[in-house]
């Protein structure tokens, strides 16, 4: 049994982990939840009665890090804050590599995508429904480091409680990537050679400046360059041989999670882009272009999305799974409105308008209105909805 309602038990004892402690703060002190809502809507002259949304703006993922240590490779690449376009995202969250925590033992992949028992479809499919979602919403994905920026800077998880105190005090047209790179705020990593062989920085993204230090930090900070200072901002800076070491620990990371794909067939059901970017995470380029080639970047872009049979054919498994749904759903109400003992209670509970309501809506999905409204949902997997077709009546 697993209650979200008890501390978690190991070795007989409730877990010390705060994790797994954590009382709900709405619950907890409900008067600050209503404070913030009322706020808000004060803030936007909505009405006391209505919905205060608060939409998610950016992806401020926080990543372990750890400097080389017996038997553990270094993954201490990245900065205090980096941004990654959708290809160098979906490439680091698909290997789900952390690095060695105070706490454990273990580096490594880990994650939902990385463990067979947290689902029972295959995690291709998971993978094209995050795709979907992420180009279709345009979200820019950044990353904060914790435990080590560097081999020689320990940062513990200092990094990552100040990221969103520094985020809050941007507006949102300061928090577009576009913006930032073409003010100055953030720098692309680039590829470099070392000792005779290449290695694929550009994996890591775009990191942020100097520049970005004092326009932001200094929101929050009296004196951020003195916290921020070069070797933070570059770690390469600290020491050029771990610093390498630890892109190829990242990159053979990811070129032996995407190799789980191609060993179960997986790979055959991905969405174009997935398969274009699971071999770049293989092989290092896809139909002889590498993960800088133009028409590669393409495949990742909104437009292309739109516009693609792929996505087409997700918005079509939607109509699929969705019809089907709704005629499962009538199905049942016809069967207990077909058994006399229930009479009173299908009456009751009005079961004949409900059962009109769902053939309404089995209807519906077959109209071509219906179709033209899934129009920027990420859709659902054509398998699955291949599956149901197949699936007796």
């Amino acid at each position: 049994m697993v209650s979200p309602a008890h501390p978690r038990i190991v070795d007989g004892k409730p877990s010390k982990n705060p994790r797994y402690l954590q009382n709900r703060p709405d619950l907890e002190d409900p008067r600050a939840t209503y404070l913030a809502q009322t706020g808000a809507r004060l803030y936007r002259r909505l009405a006391a009665d209505s919905p205060a949304p608060f939409p998610v703006g950016s992806v401020l993922m926080g990543r372990r890090l750890n400097p080389p240590d017996t038997g553990v490779r270094p993954l201490c690449v990245f900065g205090p804050i980096h941004y990654q376009e959708v290809p160098e995202a979906f490439m680091d969250l698909i290997a789900s590599l952390t690095g060695k925590s105070p706490s454990t033992t273990g580096a490594g992949s880990e994650g939902a995508l990385t463990k067979g028992p947290f689902n029972a479809l295959p995690p291709i499919y998971d993978l094209n429904a995050a795709l979907a979602s992420y180009v279709l919403t345009g979200l820019p994905v950044f990353s904060t480091a914790a435990g080590w920026v560097g081999p020689h800077h320990r940062v513990d998880h200092d990094i990552s409680l100040l990221v969103p105190e520094i985020w809050c005090r941007m507006t949102p047209p300061e928090r577009v990537p576009a913006y930032l790179i073409s003010e100055g705020h953030l720098e692309r990593c680039t590829d470099f050679d070392f000792n005779g062989r290449r290695v694929l920085a550009s994996r890591l993204g775009w990191r942020i400046t100097a520049r970005f230090v004092q326009t932001f930090c200094g929101r929050v900070l009296g004196n951020p360059s003195s916290v921020f200072d070069e070797e933070f901002l570059q770690p390469e800076k600290q020491d050029l041989a771990v610093f390498a070491d630890g892109v190829d620990n990242i990159v053979a990371a990811m070129r032996a999670a995407a190799e789980n794909y191609f060993n179960d067939g997986s790979i055959a059901t991905a969405c174009p882009p997935l398969r274009a970017l699971l071999h770049i995470m293989r092989d290092g380029t896809w139909e002889g272009r590498d993960s800088g080639d133009p028409a590669f970047r393409a495949l990742f872009t909104r437009e292309s999305l739109l516009a693609s049979d792929w996505y087409r054919a997700r918005l079509e498994a939607q109509r699929t799974v969705d019809a089907h749904l709704w005629t499962e759903q009538a199905r049942y109400l016809e069967k207990f409105l077909a058994r006399p003992n229930y009479a009173d209670v299908a009456a009751r509970l009005d079961v004949r308008g409900r059962l009109a309501q769902a053939e309404d809506a089995a209807a519906a999905t077959r109209t071509p209105a219906y179709f033209e409204r899934l129009k920027g949902t990420i859709g659902a997997e054509p398998a699955i909805a291949a599956a149901l077709a197949k699936s007796p009546a």
